[in-house]
């Protein structure tokens, strides 16, 4: 169990929900909530918890991803549940989160520290487009050899066995933007 200040920031939480994280007091407490969710759950659960800490809502709940410490991915059901102060505004929000599982760190297909190259970026998107061999060597100028070369790294990084996989996977993890066409990789999954 957690408490979050009414801009979702972490204010306090017991020891059990800290290790669930893999988190501590000091490295925790006034960040934000939404940072330990995966990036593909955290836009949804980000508006719904604003719902609830406008006091819009008065309980929220759902199944959330969130990435560990140690990159391993948390899978659970948070319930969420506004605390109206004494001038009937909402003071904070109780956040439980239960029947978790862990995909551990070898077995997370993309981690925070693990970083695309702006190249393998380009082509993973050219990839999730639908583009051809031919297509994506000429939009990047680069030869078929060189493009085949790379999505095939690409495919066994991701673990699939073909391109429809590979961008399924790459969606699935957050590592492509899901709210935009043609497709693009978040920037915090890209090397600078």
């Amino acid at each position: 169990m957690a408490t979050l200040d009414r801009a979702l920031c972490l204010r306090e939480a017991n020891m059990d929900f800290l290790a669930q994280f893999d988190r501590n007091p000091q490295d925790s407490y006034g960040r934000p909530f939404l940072a330990l969710l995966h990036p593909t759950v955290r836009k949804s659960m980000g508006r719904d918890l604003a719902l609830l800490g406008a006091g819009e809502r008065d309980r929220v709940g759902g199944k959330i991803i969130a990435v560990r410490q140690d990159g391993a991915l948390l899978f659970g059901e948070l319930v969420a549940v506004s605390v109206v102060g004494p001038g009937g505004e909402v003071d904070a929000v109780l956040v439980v989160v239960g029947q978790t599982s862990r995909v551990g760190k070898a077995q997370a297909i993309v981690q925070r520290g693990v970083l695309l190259t702006p190249m393998d970026a380009s082509i993973l998107e050219g990839v999730a487009a639908g583009m051809s061999t031919g297509k994506l060597a000429a939009v990047l100028h680069m030869s078929r050899g060189g493009v085949e070369y790379r999505v095939t790294a690409l495919l066994r990084r991701f673990k699939a066995i073909n391109r429809t996989e590979l961008a399924s996977k790459a969606y699935s993890m957050g590592v492509l933007n899901a709210e935009s066409w043609p497709p693009t990789v978040q920037s915090t999954y890209v090397q600078n």
